[in-house]
């Protein structure tokens, strides 16, 4: 029987993160090729360090794309913050190292004659939802995320200009009766531009942030405050810290509420399913939800590289299910083509819109008019209901 009463904790960090300076040029470059060619091949990898990034990876696409990288780069590093000694998105140096793709991953992924576009890899991917929150995300993570966004708007909007781009959070939140009721504790580490600020003179700018964000009653006498608790934070980003694409892969889905297949999502394209099959989990996961069939559900997909049909779909409802878990399983292979093309068909996943993902979650954010997030939407709630 699931536990009801209970303490969990998830972190987050924020754009200026070393690794998230690396996921957003990564998604960056991404971008700008899907831009170009929406049916482009992009696995590209960043590393960053003191005023130095390296790109590599494999790419099929305009050969224009990739004599831009290092303005891409620039950019990224410029719309985050960093103009500092050590990291400052005019000084860096910039390496490129993209090439072309492997012809042998080619002939195994690409469709031809009777063959449907087969998988990028093999691996296994697990999406999850929770009626906890109207996101139907797991609470811990959803507001850690929420308050570094917040953070990061109120530095970049000129209101907190003593913050730095780099910062850390993570909250730990009590479940009475397996609903969240109250922050335990509330852990910040965020990078001050001024160097005689003490941890007191830092959360008092940020602690105003955090309670607008946190919901009523959250915030008691009793919750636990770590306000960089080492002290000074005053070198931040990959000056401080090097830096890598794909690092963060728990911040990026359910902050350790759920299982993760292991593979990361920033900087492929949606033929690799380590992308598009986890957000096709998440998707499925978070519409069993909302249609009532569970008020907890997770949902894992497995593939075979170069194989245009799932191996598996297994679904567990943690005890919460209306109908049994074969029956959404079976609903679930009904209602959506889960091979790769038909996720990217259904999701509208062959689009410029991955950038705004390299932060702050992939999932719990709402769908936006230019295609972004679309795995977020609940449309498949009926289908899924009337497939049971």
């Amino acid at each position: 029987m699931a536990r009801l009463n209970y303490v969990f904790t998830s972190e987050s960090v924020s754009e200026g993160h070393p690794d998230k300076v690396c996921d957003r040029i990564s998604d960056a470059v991404l971008d700008a090729f899907l831009t170009e060619d929406p049916h482009a091949r992009v696995a590209c990898e960043t590393f960053a360090t003191t005023d130095r990034v390296v790109i590599g990876g494999e790419v099929r696409g305009p050969g224009e794309v990739i004599r831009r990288v290092e303005d891409i780069a620039r950019d990224c590093v410029r719309d985050i913050g960093y103009e500092q000694q050590g990291f400052h998105w005019a000084n860096m140096k910039v390496d490129n190292y993209l090439h072309a793709q492997s012809a042998d991953i080619a002939q195994g992924v690409d469709a031809a004659g009777n063959k449907d576009e087969g998988a990028g890899d093999q691996g296994i991917m697990f999406g999850y939802a929770v009626d906890e929150t109207p996101e139907l995300m797991p609470a811990p993570i959803l507001y850690a995320h929420a308050i570094l966004r917040r953070l990061a708007e109120a530095r970049k909007s000129g209101a907190e200009p003593r913050l730095g781009p780099d910062a850390k959070s993570q909250l730990s939140i009590r479940y009475e009766g397996g609903k969240p009721v109250e922050a335990t504790s509330i852990v910040l580490s965020t990078q001050h531009l001024d160097a005689s600020l003490s941890s007191a003179d830092v959360r008092g700018i940020v602690e105003p942030h955090i309670r607008a964000v946190l919901p009523e009653g959250w915030v008691t006498a009793a919750t636990e405050w770590h306000v960089n608790p080492t002290g000074k934070f005053v070198i931040g980003g990959p000056d401080g810290d090097a830096g890598l694409t794909g690092r963060k892969i728990i911040v990026d889905t359910y902050g350790g509420a759920a299982p993760h297949g292991g593979g990361a999502f920033s900087g492929k394209d949606p033929t690799k399913v380590d992308r598009s099959a986890a957000y096709a989990a998440r998707y499925l996961a978070k519409n069993v939800v909302a249609a009532g069939l569970a008020r907890r559900c997770t949902l894992q997909l497995s593939y075979a590289i170069g194989v245009a049909k799932p191996l598996s779909i297994y679904v567990d409802t943690h005890g919460t299910g209306a109908v049994p878990e074969e029956a959404i399983e079976a609903a679930v292979a009904k209602v959506m083509d889960l091979t790769p093309r038909g996720i990217r068909t259904h999701l509208g996943l062959n689009r410029p819109i991955y950038q705004r993902t390299a932060a702050y979650g992939h999932f719990g954010r709402a769908p936006d008019a230019e295609g972004g997030f679309s795995w977020e939407k609940t449309d498949l709630a009926e289908a899924l209901k009337a497939a049971v």
